[in-house]
């Protein structure tokens, strides 16, 4: 009998998670749980269930239909809201955290006193607040770091709940009016020093003892071309044939692993729980060495895109082995030796004026190989945008520049009220961030 998978999500990630799963030498059966229709994870699985992922009693219910070998939790919401947890009281056991475990994203403040108390390096002066009428020590703080600092909501808000300065705000004002709203939400709200270098993400696959690195790569967030505009949930990612970045050392890639290591043993202290899943590290290359900006405990969108396609090791085998607490019979994960540029198309008016419910046309079907649906849905036979961001498309080549024109080639095949950054993955966007690399390294 093939193995049963259950998939709870319907982003790209999702497309791209049930993609790795499909391809196996096992041959699993994979069923999907998400809040609409996706036409990439329909292809792929025996059964798509549309309803509410965020509803726990839906949750089982679709668990106690299908009786999945094991299950994928996709998105952070519901992995924060006790997904696995409730899959765990059933018998069914998860490649995705407990809700203990993924107060690592959940919390940012659980993040930082663990860290604190577990002297993990790599952490910045933070205070965290929360008290509403406490606005003196914010403002102390606010001063003794001269408004370089980082606000972070206490809680999930779609990649959307960190204020950074000079980008978000420029006044204390404007950083007490988050705060109090965040305290008001989440009961808490995390104020940081702000680092100043590169960023990269260096996504794990962890038990609980054993951590597998994933390709290193570079998220690009701001909406437009030359990082402008507001954040969003990422317009597109870039990683090298050397499955880093061109202004990363191999020391860089060292140290963001060993805290990615001493956290993870950290959760395990606190919580008396193995992290099983994803361990996706936010990390800042400094003139101090390498800096935990934060953590996700799942894969990101479009980090996803970049890193699963390439996976030449059995992704089936990887998650059970996971679950099992074995990881280390896998020796280490096998990519494919390229390098990959994910861009995002995205309604025109994204993210604050969305186009919705229009259609885009495929030009060619036969040419849509590695491009991921998100915001989609298939209604009477049309593609349907949905309002965020649509389709990640993948290229790959032997370095960035030929990625990039296979990932530009395959945008061609799409038309409607889309747009995507014509920058990401460009020579002149990678020398800027290596200029500014070598400025910060000397």
């Amino acid at each position: 009998m093939p193995k049963k998978i259950l998939v709870i999500g319907n982003g790209g990630r999702e497309n791209a998670i049930i993609e790795a799963l499909s391809i196996s030498p096992q041959n699993p059966e994979i069923y999907n749980f998400g809040n609409a229709l996706n036409p990439g994870i329909k292809k792929l699985s025996k059964k798509v269930i549309v309803g509410d992922y965020m509803n726990l009693d839906e949750v089982k219910k679709v668990a106690q239909e299908i009786a999945p070998d094991f299950a994928i939790v996709g998105p952070d919401d519901p992995i924060g809201i006790g997904a696995t947890d409730v899959l765990l009281e059933m018998g069914i056991k998860s490649f995705s955290p407990t809700k203990k475990c993924a107060q690592l994203e959940s919390s940012k403040s659980f993040t930082r006193n663990l860290c604190e108390k577990h002297d993990i390096p790599g952490q910045p002066q933070y205070l965290v607040s929360t008290d509403v009428s406490n606005s003196a020590e914010r403002e102390k703080f606010y001063k003794k770091l001269e408004g370089q600092i980082v606000i972070k909501a206490d809680g999930l808000l779609g990649g959307k709940g960190v204020l950074v300065a000079g980008e978000h705000f420029q006044s204390f004002q404007e950083v007490e009016d988050f705060a109090l709203k965040s305290i008001e939400k989440f009961g808490r709200v995390v104020f940081e020093e702000k680092f100043i270098g590169e960023e990269f993400s260096l996504i794990s696959i962890v038990d609980g003892t054993t951590v597998l690195d994933c390709p290193a790569i570079q998220d690009h967030k701001r909406a437009f071309e030359g990082d402008m505009g507001p954040n969003t949930g990422g317009m597109g990612c870039i990683s090298d044939e050397h499955h880093a970045l061109p202004f990363l050392t191999q020391e860089d890639l060292n140290q963001a692993h060993q805290i990615t290591v001493q956290t993870m043993k950290a959760v395990k202290a606190e919580t008396s729980e193995d992290f099983v899943g994803i361990m996706y590290g936010g990390f800042m290359v400094t003139k101090f060495g390498v800096k935990l900006i934060e953590y996700n405990a799942r894969f990101g969108d479009p980090e996803a895109l970049n890193i699963l396609p390439i996976l030449e090791t059995d992704f089936v085998a990887v998650c059970e082995k996971a679950i099992e607490g074995k990881l280390s019979d896998i020796g280490t994960l096998k990519f494919k030796p390229v390098a990959t540029v994910v861009k995002y198309l995205c309604p025109e008016g994204y993210p604050a004026n969305s186009v919705k419910n229009k259609p885009i046309k495929i030009i060619d079907p036969s040419k849509i190989k590695n491009c991921y649906f998100a915001s989609v849905s298939l209604e009477d036979n049309q593609l349907m945008l949905k309002g965020s961001r649509a389709i990640g498309i993948l290229g790959t080549g032997k370095n960035l520049a030929e990625a990039l024109a296979d990932c530009n080639e395959k945008i061609k095949n799409f038309s409607g009220p889309l747009f995507h950054r014509k920058d990401i993955g460009t020579e002149a966007l990678i020398d800027k961030r290596m200029q500014h690399m070598q400025k910060i390294r000397s």
